[in-house]
């Protein structure tokens, strides 16, 4: 009969130990995921400033014509 609460705990335990391990892992998938989403984000707004100085640059010209 001992043995049957140091059994729930150690169960209990080993649950613990499992969920952290998804934790960490879900933790790490998650980070991963963040980093490509902000290179993502960065490349847009790179480009984002690239097609607005070609449009400043098309509007420039359009009237320097006039």
């Amino acid at each position: 009969m001992a043995d049957t609460p140091l059994q729930a705990l150690e169960s209990k335990i080993d649950e613990l130990i499992a969920l952290c391990r998804d934790l960490n892992r879900e933790n790490q998938r998650l980070k991963v995921e963040n980093d490509n989403w902000r290179h993502e984000r960065e490349d847009l707004v790179s480009k984002n400033e690239l097609a607005r100085s070609k449009v400043e640059a098309m509007i420039a010209r359009l009237r320097s014509m006039e």
